[in-house]
Order: structure tokens, then sequence, then C-alpha cells
């Protein structure tokens, strides 16, 4: 059975951190791009970071770069998918998504991923 679950999430002020978890099992994940996603209301989902198999490249959008940082950890039965962020703004108020996809190339289109967790919501206030 593929899981994609998410978990960190929360509401925090402006200017301070999160930390997102994916943990990510039923299938070889050690082998797959792994990304973060994230939807705000009466938006489309959009692209954040992805992290390929081995996590020697990583892809981030303009809006997070500097922020932001994926990380993973490749474990033998579940891939764990972090994402660290700090100095949040009010605009990255959103449910943030996990994904997986085959292949690192064209990480940013979001029909190409495989499998999804349920999200995780992300409040900061100001």
């Amino acid at each position: 059975q593929v899981q994609l679950v998410e978990s960190g999430g929360g509401l925090v002020q402006t200017g301070g951190s999160l930390r997102l978890s994916c943990a990510a099992s039923g299938r070889t994940f050690s082998s797959y791009t792994m990304a973060w996603f994230r939807q705000a209301p009466g938006n489309e989902r959009e692209f954040v970071v992805a992290i390929n198999s081995n996590g020697g490249m990583t892809n981030y959008a303009d809006s997070v770069k500097g922020r932001f940082t994926i990380s993973r950890d490749n474990a033998k039965n579940t891939v764990t998918v972090y994402l660290q962020m700090n100095s949040l703004k009010a605009e990255d108020t959103a449910t943030y998504y996990c994904g997986a996809r085959r292949y690192f190339s064209g990480m940013r289109r979001i029909d190409e991923y495989e499998y999804w967790g349920q999200g995780t919501q992300v409040t900061v206030s100001s």
C-alpha cells in the first residue's frame, strides 16, 4: 500500500519557522524524485521545491529560494522528505502537499506526479 503522509504543519507568526515531513512507503521511493507543492484557497496547486532521488539535485521556486530547504532520508523501507521553512511570510499560507515522480527532469509539471499525500496546513499570521 502506497502512502505519503505529511506532518508538521501548524500556525506560526510572520518570520517564524516550521519543518514539514513527508513519510513515503509502499514503493521504492528511494529512486523517486520527491517534491513539495502548495495550494492556497482559490488558487491552483503550485510548485515549491523538488529533490532528486539521491538528494544531489534540488530545484526551488523563486518565491521560496533562500528561505526554504528540502532534504531527504532514504531509509530502507520509508523515505522521509523534509521541508525546513524559515522567514515565513503570510503568502506562504497554504496546504502543503508531498508528491513523488520517477524523474527529476520536468519536476515542476504537476500532472506527472504519480503519488500524493493528503496535505498539511500551514498558516502564517501577521
